[in-house]
Parts: structure tokens; C-alpha cells; sequence
């Protein structure tokens, strides 16, 4: 005789009754095969949030194993697209009739690229945290890439004061001289021709933007490359001298503040083809113990806010 398990969920009744916004797992470890425009599909460790809501005031809780065996099959059966992201919701919703009529999941994971270096030819690694939400919600599915793009700051103002002790040297040294050219250029390829340098730190931009509601495929590097490319200054993977001697010009030649970084990258999403975005670009100050910190979004009323 096949012994029936008791469905607590089914069978109890609430301590005590109300509609809930979400319920679920948090911090799911799932092996994905991800799919993007231009680059091989990428096996990545992502960790996984699933929900769904809970509009049945009268109902004990939700079927979790039920959301666990829906990311399982996208795991092990398929390749995580847009479309297929969306059957994933789905699933979550037909496996809670009369419990649920919505569903999140967000599926966070490091995005591995390889990288050219700037002038020599070489190749590395570097990888980006990228995270994709995405929401059933009254038949509307919303989709959202995040992606974390490091990069280097250099301060305008350390330059102008490094620019300006470098002066004063000059006139210390040579103020009482006639000078050729060979003298100039040997004193300043000299250490005491670069008596200051600007100070100059790792910065993040965290990029939000919202796809189309039919996208067929994710473009996770269009999103970098327009973002590094208008930047100027990313963080290097494999570097040799001329590379890194390049990565000192760009910095030199792209001085910013974190509010330039801001403008500059808002100035780029205002003509891109995203629905909404959202900005936050973050300087981990090298001369001070605190962060300098700018926002941007786009500004629709039911949109991104800050």
C-alpha cells in the first residue's frame, strides 16, 4: 500500500491570512550554458533568486521545490535566452494555479571575456559580474541586464597640481639658464623632470538597462564594449610595456572626475536603444578614506529611480 505524504501547503490553514509579493529560494547554485550576441555560448556558476507572489490570502505557502526543478530543467536541458528565461516564469506560474499569478527570478554570475591588450597583441581573461532579472507580472515580461565594468580615474584636479609643481622645478632648475632643446628633453624624461603625478584610482560603473519585452537574444557585449569604449580607461587583463605605457597616455589624455564618468555615460545610454538605464559610477579614492559616487537614470516616471 503506497503511503500518501502530507502537502502542508495544501492541506493546513495560515496562522494568519494576507496576499504576500514574493516568495521563494534565495542563493540557488546553478550551472547555466549563457547565450549572447558575438560571443560562444559560456558555461557560468550563477546563483539564483526565484519567486513568485502569493495572492491567495487563505493559503498556507507555495510549491519552493516546484520553482527548484523549474531552474533545474533550464540547467541541464537548455541554453538561458531570453525565451527561454520567460518559460522558466511561466512554469513558475502554471505550478501555482490558484496560488500565484506572478514571477521574478534573478540570476547572478562572473561572465569570463577574453580581453586584448591595448597595443601589443596580447590576450587575458577578465570577467564581469553580470546579473539578469527578469518578472511575469499580468502577462508583462520585463527583462534587465546589470553588468559591473572597472575601469581607471584619474582626478583632474591632482593633475593640474602635479602639472603645476612640475613647473616650479623647471623654474627652480633652469630659471638662470639658456636652454637648448637636448637639455629640456633630457630633464624631462629625468625623475627630477616628474617631480609630482596625478592620483589616479579604480573605478566601477554599474550599468542597468531594460530590454525589449520580445528581445530573442541577450548582447551582454555590445553593453561592455560601448561602455569601456566611451570610458577610455578599463582595467587591462594581459599588459606589457607598450600596453601599459598606452594605459598611462589614456589616462593622462582622459582625465575625469566621477560626475564626467556620469555625463559621459548618460550622454551614451540617451541614444542607445535600451527601454530605460541606470547608472552608478563609483571612484575608490586613492587620496581620501571615503568613495566619490554619481547617479544617473533616465527619468521616465515609472522607471529606474535614485
Amino acid at each position: 500500500m503506497q503511503t500518501i505524504m502530507p502537502d502542508i501547503a495544501d492541506t493546513a490553514e495560515a496562522l494568519q491570512t494576507g496576499t504576500l509579493d514574493w516568495v521563494g529560494m534565495g542563493n540557488i547554485e546553478l550551472p547555466l550554458l549563457f547565450s549572447s550576441k558575438g560571443l560562444s555560448d559560456t558555461t557560468v556558476i550563477a546563483k539564483a533568486d526565484a519567486f513568485v507572489n502569493l495572492y491567495n490570502e487563505q493559503a498556507k505557502g507555495i510549491h519552493m521545490s516546484r520553482l527548484f526543478l523549474a531552474l533545474d530543467t533550464l540547467s541541464c536541458e537548455q541554453t538561458l535566452t531570453p525565451t527561454t528565461l520567460k518559460q522558466v516564469l511561466e512554469s513558475f506560474i502554471a505550478s501555482h494555479q490558484d496560488l500565484s499569478n506572478a514571477a521574478k527570478v534573478v540570476l547572478s554570475f562572473e561572465l569570463p571575456l577574453r580581453r586584448p591588450s591595448l597595443l601589443s597583441g596580447k590576450q587575458g581573461w577578465k570577467s564581469y559580474p553580470v546579473t539578469i532579472t527578469a518578472s511575469l507580472i499580468n502577462n508583462h515580461y520585463q527583462l534587465e541586464v546589470s553588468v559591473d565594468i572597472t575601469y581607471s580615474s584619474t582626478c583632474p584636479c591632482s593633475a593640474a597640481l602635479a602639472r603645476q609643481l612640475i613647473q616650479q622645478a623647471f623654474t627652480e632648475q633652469f630659471a638662470q639658464q639658456q636652454l637648448n632643446f637636448e637639455q629640456v628633453h633630457d630633464w624631462l624624461g629625468s625623475t627630477q623632470g616628474i617631480v609630482a603625478t596625478p592620483h589616479s584610482q579604480r573605478s566601477v560603473a554599474n550599468i542597468k538597462v531594460k530590454l525589449p519585452s520580445d528581445s530573442q537574444e541577450f548582447d551582454i557585449l555590445a553593453l561592455i564594449n560601448s561602455t569601456e569604449n566611451e570610458l577610455k580607461t578599463p582595467v587591462q587583463a594581459a599588459v606589457k610595456r607598450e600596453d601599459e605605457q598606452e594605459f598611462a597616455r589614456l589616462n593622462g589624455q582622459n582625465l575625469m572626475f566621477c560626475e564626467d564618468a556620469a555625463r559621459k555615460l548618460k550622454a551614451l545610454f540617451e541614444v542607445s536603444h535600451y527601454q530605460d538605464y541606470y547608472i552608478k559610477i563609483n571612484h575608490y579614492e586613492s587620496l581620501h578614506a571615503h568613495d566619490a559616487v554619481a547617479y544617473a537614470v533616465k527619468g521616465l516616471a515609472q522607471g529606474y529611480q535614485v
